[in-house]
């Protein structure tokens, strides 16, 4: 999987980088009274409600055991064997501590797991006052989740030698001197011990109970209240703030975006990479010092009520951190994230002597405000209304046809899911849903009316999942568009969240306490296809396949280990609006002449390729001249594809150009830096490299929507064959 850096709207997420000079041991973490309450509250809904109902015995137990474990140290770098068979009796304990509401046994599995990060991590400080030798014949092994527990203290102090090693050389090949490259990764250290610091029960407990849901299935899940509200947030895409993305950056919360509209950006004080050192309430509060404060707990004082005062210290950009803070009062206000929301492009395909106009419409996620629906809110956010809305405004822009890009979107709303299907069927059933008791309900919009009729392709990844292999499957069955991408997800279960805290009866002091207990997402129904398959395990399967960098094994479905089978049940009554057999094999040929003379479509095959030689490969040399030829083997690939693309490349594309050789270079450079280690300003640089680049997938997803409409325009027959009446529409644009 990719990595993320993680970076927040003033609520998503936790931080935990920050930098400690004299680390301290981190505190005993104890479970609080309230959370043994939440975990036997979760057990009965679990053991009782779920799908996939399971007791809560021994044999869950060992199944959490595990689980947990392998959440606390995945690569094995932190516990030795024995301290692994130190707890190896509560292995069918488990069950026990939740059921009897005594969780000391995963708290003490957790401590011990934080001394043992915090000895690996003094060690490693400790080796940086030592030197390496580089021209040994060493290697080090880097992917260790197959790998045996380490046994003594001595294997495992030469694993985190080969560690620091390998972090000194990746320092030392990008050009760093020693004094550079110990100044950094002490730093670097000196984060991760503070990290653990910053810990609180709420993160232990989390941890612990999320062993136990995916235990059950992995789609169920703890959320803590914090985690919770991130959730909703997520849904309705609106927050109460300040309109800023902030991010931690050396113990100072920083400015990382700010969001058009908002009262941080109207207020014409604050700029990126401002920081913010002092939080506090009302137009005549003294701000608190948030200075290596945990980014989320800074976010909750930043966040507030729409209409109150919050007072902020900043440090501007330009500031030395002695520098002198200055003081802004802004007034917290909605802000709609609408980064994430649906977005439209329009692509100019050229083939042959026409060029077609393809509208993209962009979906990162299946979006809606519940509450605001619930409440009578005409203006509700959802995904549905804006692809509606951006339907409308494509007509308008009269293009030939309409691609839905859905690549890593990872679901949402059902409800938006069976709403936004209709906007290209009309009425008519969309998913069936069956529960825990095979009762059978189909979902479909009987009143519905089709927005758009003419030619429509959906672009999907394995990062496509739930909703979004909804919409999928259902545009396949019904005929109704190519789908076009890779297998996605395989994910084709349902989930409800339920709230822990209605479920308290403990009376309530006043109306404003606090969420204590959390929420569960929990399994309670699967999907089937209208043609009565599911999208469990297999997902959707792409009429014409694009390239892929994924991995079926380490992301999906099918690379859970107890994932529910792929299953069928009797098809809904739906009636087919088209049939791609003819023109899918027309669609195929053209795409693969096409692709062969595409020399970036050509050139990722490559990087595939490649990528797939390097997944297997679990070793890394710690020899300096071997690492040094790998380097050089690596840029002068990179330099001989660059002068071969800007050759193929107009003199009119020369923006495009530089942008894509900017992307390669970062690409195959490696600074040896961790994504907070790099400056503000490169991060931001190397983010608008990424984007400026060519999307060589979405353009060929484009062309093969584009041939579809040039088929079909060029060949009546096979018009009516698709969809009857579909050639009136595709002569006549929307």
């Amino acid at each position: 999987m990719k990595k993320k850096s993680f970076v927040f709207l003033l609520s998503l997420g936790l931080a935990l980088t920050s930098f400690a000079a004299v680390p301290e041991a981190p505190a005993l973490l104890k479970p609080l009274p309230q959370q043994a309450q939440a975990a036997i509250m979760s057990a009965q809904i679990l053991t009782r409600h779920h799908y996939k109902a399971e007791p809560l015995d021994d044999a869950m137990s060992e199944k959490i055991f595990d689980r947990y474990l392998k959440s606390l140290d995945p690569e094995k770098l932190f516990f030795l064997q024995s301290d692994v068979d130190q707890f190896a009796a509560a292995r069918s304990k488990m069950d026990d501590a939740i059921g009897t509401q005594d969780l000391a046994t995963p708290f003490a599995m957790f401590n011990l797991y934080q001394k043992r990060a915090q000895e690996r991590m003094l060690y490693a400080r400790e080796l940086l006052d030592g030197s390496f030798d580089f021209s040994e014949k060493e290697s080090y092994r880097f992917s260790r989740e197959k790998e045996p527990w380490i046994k003594t203290e001595r294997e495992i102090r030469d694993l985190w030698r080969q560690r620091v090693k390998n972090d000194w050389l990746r320092l030392k090949l990008a050009g760093s001197s020693d004094k550079v490259i110990k100044t950094t990764l002490t730093k670097r250290y000196d984060n991760s011990l503070s990290r653990m610091n910053k810990l609180k029960s709420e993160d232990v407990f989390q941890l612990f109970m999320n062993a136990y849901a995916m235990s059950v299935e992995p789609h169920t899940n703890y959320l803590g209240p914090r985690a919770s509200e991130a959730f909703d947030i997520s849904m309705r895409l609106s927050l109460v703030g300040i309109g800023a993305v902030l991010q931690e950056r050396d113990e100072l919360i920083t400015i990382r975006e700010l969001v058009p509209g908002g009262p941080a950006a109207r207020s014409g004080k604050l700029k990126v990479g401002d920081r913010i050192v002092g939080v506090g309430q009302g137009a005549d509060a003294t701000p608190i010092d948030v200075v290596g404060w945990r980014l989320d707990d800074a976010v909750d004082l930043i966040r507030g009520k729409k209409d109150t005062v919050v007072v902020l210290n900043i440090l501007p950009a330009n500031a030395g951190p002695d520098g002198k803070p200055q003081v802004l009062s802004l007034v917290r206000n909605k802000i709609s994230m609408e980064q994430q929301s649906a977005k439209k492009s329009i692509l100019e395909i050229k083939q042959a002597a026409t060029t077609r106009r393809i509208g993209v419409i962009t979906l990162p996620t299946f979006y809606q405000d519940f509450e605001a629906r619930a409440r009578g809110d005409k203006e509700f956010k959802s995904v549905t209304r804006d692809v509606a809305r951006l339907l409308a405004e494509l007509k308008k822009d009269k293009v030939d046809g309409v691609m839905i890009d859905l690549r890593d979107n990872g679901g949402g709303s059902l409800a938006e899911a069976v709403e936004l299907t209709s906007l290209f069927i009309g009425k008519g059933p969309v998913v069936q849903q069956r529960n825990s008791s095979g009762d059978v309900r189909v979902e479909s919009e009987a009143q519905a009316t089709a927005s758009w009729e003419g030619p429509l392709g959906v672009l999907i990844n394995r990062g496509s999942a739930s909703a979004s292999e909804i919409f999928a499957a259902a545009i396949q069955d019904y005929g109704r568009g190519i789908i076009v991408g890779e297998a996605s997800f395989g994910k084709g279960t349902v989930q409800t969240m339920v709230n822990l805290d209605k479920m308290d009866r403990t009376p309530k002091l006043t109306n404003a306490d606090k969420p204590k207990f959390g929420e569960l997402k929990m399994t309670v129904a699967q999907f089937f296809r209208v043609n009565g398959g599911t999208t469990q395990l297999r997902g959707v399967s792409p009429d014409i396949g694009l390239a892929s960098f994924s991995d079926s094994e380490s992301f999906g479905e099918s690379s859970f280990d107890n994932a529910l089978p792929w299953v069928q049940i009797k098809p809904a009554n739906y009636q087919v609006l088209g049939d791609m057999k003819e023109l899918l094999p027309l669609l195929q040929i053209r795409h693969e002449h096409r692709i062969a003379k595409d020399r970036d479509y050509q050139l990722l095959l490559e990087d595939i390729k490649d990528f797939e030689v390097q997944r297997k490969v679990k070793l890394v040399s710690l020899n300096e001249t071997e690492r040094r030829a790998e380097r050089d083997a690596r840029s002068l690939k990179t330099k001989e594809r660059e002068a071969a693309r800007l050759a193929d490349k107009g003199k009119g594309d020369k923006k495009t150009g530089k942008a894509e050789a900017a992307a390669a270079k970062l690409a195959a450079q490696d600074d040896g830096l961790q994504a907070n280690e790099r400056s503000l300003a490169d991060e931001l640089a190397a983010e608008k490299a990424r984007k400026d680049t060519r999307d060589v997938l979405l353009d060929e997803a484009a062309h093969i929507l584009g041939d579809a409409v040039d088929l079909l325009q060029s060949n009546l027959k096979l018009a009516d064959q698709v969809a009857p009446g579909l050639a009136r529409k595709i002569r006549s644009p929307q």
